[in-house]
């Protein structure tokens, strides 16, 4: 399991990239990549890496759920995700 910073790490990167979504826009638009290269690097959503929201897992994760693999797979068992069962055949 990861460490908590790492989930909390993502979770700040993530509201910095929220507040400069609309201004990071706008200098892309206008071709100013002076002022894009002076905002905070975080602000970038290709620093963003997808990890599980559960347990901060960086590999194994469906998008869908974000969450992974094996935390799906629990999850799937305890009967939390709807309309998700155990194939057997």
């Amino acid at each position: 399991m990861a460490s908590k910073s790492k989930i909390e790490k993502q979770k700040r990167n993530r509201r910095l990239i929220d507040k400069f979504a609309a201004k990071r826009k706008a200098l892309k638009e206008a071709g100013d990549y002076a002022a894009l290269a002076k905002l905070p690097r975080s602000s970038s959503p290709t620093r963003l890496r997808r990890i599980c929201q559960l347990t901060g897992r960086s590999r194994g994760n469906f998008r869908k759920f974000q969450i992974s693999r094996i935390m799906l797979r629990d999850m799937a068992l305890d009967g939390l995700i709807p309309g998700m069962k155990k194939a057997s055949w």
